[in-house]
């Protein structure tokens, strides 16, 4: 017989995943909107301004597959595209200017992401996904 997640985990999980979700809109929707800002990093770091709108659907789309409670597998996918995402932009960063402090800002994210995925995976242990 299956073991339920407890209590805790559950709260562990779905706090995790809503403060991971929250900042990952949080930079979609500047994306979609091409916002100065985002056109500026996109520029010095020699991107097409059109991968803009796409990351930031993209970004919309993985939280809602995130925060839906079906799917596991299109979570799994969400999780990937994310962990690609979070360490592109640490590459690219570094990659064109160096290492900034500022870009340990990102540990927090990649830290939620992490415990998310983990409490996920400890949700679905012993089911097919």
């Amino acid at each position: 017989m299956q073991k339920l997640p407890s209590k805790r985990d559950r709260i562990i999980y779905w706090v995790c995943t809503g403060l991971f979700s929250l900042f990952m809109l949080t930079s979609a929707i500047p994306n979609i909107l091409k916002a100065q800002e985002w056109v500026t990093v996109f520029e010095s770091l020699g991107y097409p301004l059109y991968l803009l709108p796409f990351l930031g659907i993209a970004k919309i789309l993985g939280v809602m597959a995130l925060l839906y409670p079906r799917f596991p597998r299109l979570k799994e996918w969400a999780y990937a595209g994310f962990t690609f995402n979070l360490t592109g932009a640490i590459y690219s960063g570094i990659a064109a200017a160096g290492f900034d402090p500022q870009m340990l800002v990102l540990l927090v994210p990649i830290g939620l992401g992490i415990v998310s995925y983990v409490y996920f995976r400890k949700s679905t242990r012993g089911r097919v996904v």
